[in-house]
C-alpha cells in the first residue's frame, strides 16, 4: 500500500537532467581536445611551408530527449574521432633565436662623454696654472706674487665652484672635475712657493700642501667619490716636477706626502685606483733619483753628497714602512684586495735598490731591518690572504739576498746563501710552509750556481785544475746536505708523491755525490797538496759516499716511519758511489788507493746487506712467534 502523503518522482524530470549531464560532458571533452590541439601547436615551431588551417568542427547540439512513458536507461553518445593536429616537419626547425638590439655606442651612454669632457678640461685647466706658475714667469709676464696668489685665488675658487655644482641636479661629474682641479691647483702652488721661488720654509710649505691634500681627500670621502681623490693625487705627480729643478729632496718628499694624505680614504673603501695613484708616483721618483745618484760616480757619502744620500735613504725607509703597512691594513679589511698587495712589493723597491746611495755596512744593516720586519709582520699580524704572505715572503728573501751579497765576499757568499737555504728548508719541513721551502729552494738553486762557478767539473776531473779552497770544502758538504734535504722534506710536505719521488732521489744523490766529492778532493788538495791529495780525496769521496749510504740505509731501518726516504737516500747514493767507482776511479786512482777504494767499499756493501737480511729473518721470525 502506498502512502498517498509521500513525495513522487517524476520520470520525465529525471530523463531530461540524463540528457542534459550527457551532452555537458560531450562538450567539456571537445573543449579538452581543442585545448590539445592548441598547445601542440604552440609547442611545434611552424613550419617554413604554408599548410592549411585545421577546419573547425562544429559543436554538436544534441536534441532533448522526448519523455518516454517508461523510465528507461539513456544511451550515452560518443564522441567523434579527434581533428587531426598540425603536421610536424622533418627534420624539425629550430626557432630563430631572437635579435639582439644593437648596442649602444660608447659615446653615447650615459655620463662618458661628461666624464671624458670634464677630465680634459681638469688636465687642460692644471696644465694653463703651471703656465702661470712658471712659463709666465720665464717670459716675464706679472711678478712673481701676483703669479703665486693669483693661482692660490683660482684654486680656492675652482673648489667653490665644483662644491656649489655638486649640490645641483646632474653636477656631480662637474663638481668633482672642478673639485679635484682646485685642489690639484692649490697644492701645486704651493710646491711653486717652496721648492721654485723659495719663498716658504720647507716645514711650513710640507704643512701647508698637507693640509690641502687633506682637505681635498675629506671632500673626496664625504662625496664618496674616487676619482676624486685619484685626479688630485695623479695631476700633482704629472705636473709637479715641471715646479723644480730636476727630482729634488724637496720634491720627492712632496710626493711621500702626498702619498700619506691619501691613505685615510681607502679605509672602509675598496679604492684601488687610488692605491696605485698614491703609490707609484712616490716610488717612480725614488728610484729614479736613486739612479740618478747611483750613476753620478762620485761617492754618496763623501762632501755635499752626504746629505743628499742620507736623505734619500730616509725616504727610501718612509715610503717602505708606510707603504708595507698600509697594505696590510687594507688586505686584513679586505682579503681580495690584490692591488694592495702589489703596492706593498712595490714600496719595496727603493729600499731594496738603495746599494748605490748608502755604504756597504749600512746597506747590509738596512736590507736585514727590512727583512726583520716582513718577517716580524708574517709571524704577528694575522689573518692575511695568501698573496700577500708571498709578496712579503719575496720581498724579505730578496732583502736577505741582498744583505748576503753585501756583507761577503766572493768566495764566501756560496757558503752563506748555501747555510739561508738550509734553515729555511727546515724550518718550512716542521712548520710546513711551502712558502718558506720555495725560498729555501731559492737560496740553494743560487749557492748551487755559484758553487759550480767555484768548482767546476773539470776541477774534479784534471789534476792540474783541482782547488783546494776552504770555501769549496765547506760550500760542497752543505750542498750535498741540502740536497738530500730538499728531497725528503719535499716528500714529508706532501710536495713529492711515491711514483716521483724516485726520479728526485737520483737526482738529489748525483747532485749530493758531486758536491761531496768536490769537498773532499778540495779537502785532500789542501792536506796532501796536488799531486797526492788529488787521488786521494777521489780514494775518500768513494768511501765517504758509501758510508753515508749504508747509514741512510741502517737509519731507514731503525725508523720503519720514514723507511722509504732512508731506502731512496741510501740505494742513490750506493748506486752514485758504485758508478764513480767503476767509471772514474778504476782509471783514475793508482796503487793502494785504487785497492783501498773497492776493498772499502766491498765491506760497506756486505755489512749493509748483512744488516738487510737479519732485519728482515728477525721480522719473520716475529712474525712466526705472534701467529
Amino acid at each position: 500500500m502506498v502512502n498517498p502523503a509521500s513525495p513522487q518522482v517524476d520520470p520525465q524530470l529525471v530523463a531530461r537532467l540524463s540528457g542534459e549531464f550527457d551532452a555537458l560532458g560531450l562538450h567539456m571533452r571537445e573543449v579538452a581536445e581543442d585545448l590539445t590541439r592548441l598547445r601542440s601547436q604552440l609547442e611545434t615551431p611552424a613550419p617554413q611551408a604554408y599548410a592549411p588551417p585545421p577546419v573547425p568542427q562544429q559543436p554538436t547540439y544534441l536534441p532533448q530527449p522526448t519523455p518516454p512513458t517508461r523510465l528507461a536507461p539513456q544511451p550515452v553518445p560518443h564522441a567523434g574521432p579527434p581533428a587531426p593536429s598540425t603536421p610536424v616537419p622533418w627534420p624539425p626547425i629550430r626557432p630563430q633565436a631572437p635579435e639582439r638590439e644593437p648596442r649602444e655606442p660608447w659615446w653615447q651612454r650615459d655620463g662618458v662623454v661628461s666624464r671624458v669632457l670634464a677630465v680634459a678640461g681638469a688636465a687642460v685647466t692644471l696644465i694653463g696654472v703651471l703656465m702661470l706658475l712658471v712659463l709666465a714667469a720665464q717670459a716675464g709676464f706679472f711678478g712673481p706674487v701676483a703669479r703665486v696668489v693669483f693661482g692660490a685665488v683660482f684654486a680656492a675658487a675652482l673648489v667653490g665652484a665644483g662644491i656649489r655644482v655638486f649640490d645641483r641636479p646632474g653636477g656631480r661629474v662637474g663638481g668633482i672635475a672642478l673639485a679635484g682641479t682646485g685642489v690639484a691647483g692649490g697644492y701645486l702652488d704651493v710646491i711653486a712657493a717652496t721648492s721654485y721661488y723659495g719663498w716658504l720654509p720647507p716645514a711650513l710649505g710640507l704643512a701647508v700642501a698637507f693640509g690641502i691634500a687633506a682637505g681635498g681627500m675629506t671632500l673626496a670621502m664625504r662625496w664618496q667619490s674616487q676619482p676624486l681623490a685619484a685626479l688630485t693625487v695623479v695631476a700633482v705627480a704629472v705636473l709637479a716636477p715641471a715646479l723644480a729643478d730636476g727630482l729634488t729632496v724637496t720634491l720627492l718628499v712632496f710626493l711621500v706626502l702626498l702619498q700619506v694624505a691619501a691613505f685615510p680614504p681607502q679605509l672602509g673603501r675598496d679604492w684601488p685606483y687610488l692605491h696605485a695613484a698614491r703609490a707609484i708616483p712616490a716610488v717612480l721618483g725614488m728610484l729614479i733619483a736613486l739612479a740618478d745618484a747611483t750613476w753620478t760616480g762620485a761617492s754618496p757619502w763623501s762632501g755635499a753628497h752626504r746629505p743628499v744620500a742620507a736623505a734619500l735613504l730616509a725616504l727610501a725607509v718612509v715610503v717602505a714602512v708606510f707603504g708595507i703597512g698600509s697594505a696590510v691594513v687594507l688586505v686584513r679589511r679586505n682579503a681580495r684586495d690584490v692591488t694592495a698587495t702589489v703596492m706593498l712589493a712595490l714600496s719595496a723597491l727603493p729600499l731594496l735598490f738603495s746599494g748605490g746611495v748608502a755604504g756597504r755596512w749600512t746597506e747590509v744593516a738596512l736590507q736585514c731591518g727590512l727583512a726583520a720586519g716582513l718577517l716580524a709582520v708574517l709571524a704577528v699580524v694575522r689573518p692575511l690572504p695568501g698573496h700577500t704572505r708571498i709578496a712579503m715572503s719575496a720581498v724579505a728573501s730578496l732583502a736577505v739576498l741582498q744583505a748576503s751579497i753585501g756583507a761577503s765576499s766572493r768566495d764566501a757568499l756560496p757558503v752563506v746563501l748555501l747555510a739561508v737555504a738550509l734553515g729555511l728548508v727546515a724550518v718550512a719541513g716542521q712548520a710546513r710552509s711551502r712558502i718558506g721551502y720555495g725560498a729555501g729552494v731559492g737560496f740553494g738553486a743560487i749557492g748551487a750556481l755559484l758553487f759550480l762557478d767555484a768548482a767546476p767539473p773539470g776541477v774534479l776531473v784534471n789534476q792540474a785544475d783541482a782547488v783546494g779552497s776552504l770555501a769549496v770544502i765547506v760550500s760542497g758538504a752543505m750542498l750535498a746536505t741540502l740536497m738530500v734535504l730538499v728531497v725528503g722534506q719535499a716528500h714529508s710536505m706532501g710536495l713529492l708523491d711515491d711514483r716521483r719521488a724516485d726520479v728526485a732521489w737520483v737526482a738529489a744523490g748525483i747532485g749530493a755525490l758531486y758536491a761531496g766529492t768536490a769537498a773532499v778532493v778540495a779537502t785532500g788538495v789542501a792536506t796532501l797538496g796536488v799531486d797526492r791529495g788529488f787521488i786521494a780525496g777521489h780514494c775518500a769521496a768513494t768511501l765517504v759516499a758509501m758510508v753515508l749510504a749504508t747509514a741512510a740505509l741502517r737509519w731507514g731501518l731503525a725508523h720503519p716511519e720514514r723507511a722509504h726516504l732512508a731506502l731512496g737516500a741510501g740505494l742513490t747514493l750506493t748506486f752514485a758511489a758504485l758508478a764513480k767507482l767503476f767509471l772514474f776511479d778504476l782509471a783514475t786512482l793508482d796503487g793502494m788507493f785504487r785497492v783501498l777504494a773497492f776493498i772499502g767499499v766491498g765491506l760497506l756493501l756486505l755489512a749493509a746487506g748483512t744488516r738487510y737480511a737479519r732485519a728482515f729473518a728477525e721480522g719473520a721470525q716475529r712474525g712466526r712467534v705472534e701467529a
